[in-house]
């Protein structure tokens, strides 16, 4: 059987709550319960979960382009409701990871693949937000290293209108299959 992870990206409190720095609000809070119970599943099958999330510092040029959004260290960076409390009870697993990352691509300067090698993994499967950001640009970087790639297309959301158009390019151009 083939070994996964699911990538739980930026699912925080700044991405997600209605207050967040640059949230995309009830679509990404419409996804929490599914991913929550992929995680679940992905774990009862003895296959990997990694909350990839966004980790800035209070001077980071990435807010030149962007509100400020998920601080080290703050409520904003923070899972999101539902999803902070499962990681709580799972963070001492040893299949359950959290890689902080200062790019778009989760695997841009971060040591997830080294994580999803030593693991086996083969596939990676993309829960969360945004699906033509965030997403997209790690499914890219789990496509550069080689991975097999999927998406869940109720696990993940985004606050612009490419969400369609993301999926589609997905698929040709990294082979993603839309689960």
């Amino acid at each position: 059987m083939m070994k996964r992870a699911l990538l739980i990206i930026d699912m925080s409190n700044d991405f997600v709550h209605d207050q967040g720095g640059l949230s995309a609000k009830e679509p990404a809070q419409q996804i929490v319960p599914f991913i929550v119970n992929k995680a679940n599943e992905y774990r009862a099958n003895g296959d990997l979960v990694v909350i990839c999330m966004d980790a800035h510092q209070p001077n980071d040029p990435h807010f030149h382009r962007w509100p400020v959004h998920n601080v080290v260290g703050t409520w904003g960076q923070e899972l999101y409701g539902e999803l902070q409390n499962w990681f709580e009870s799972h963070k001492e697993d040893p299949f359950v990871h959290y890689v902080g990352k200062s790019n778009y691509n989760a695997f841009h300067e971060t040591n997830l693949h080294q994580i999803l090698r030593e693991a086996g993994v083969q596939e990676v499967a993309a829960t969360g937000v945004c699906t033509d950001i965030c997403d997209f640009l790690t499914l890219a970087g789990a496509d550069a290293y080689g991975f097999d790639t999927a998406v869940y297309l109720e696990g993940v959301a985004t606050f612009t209108s490419n969400q369609e158009e993301s999926l589609q390019h997905m698929t040709l151009c990294f082979h993603t299959k839309i689960l």
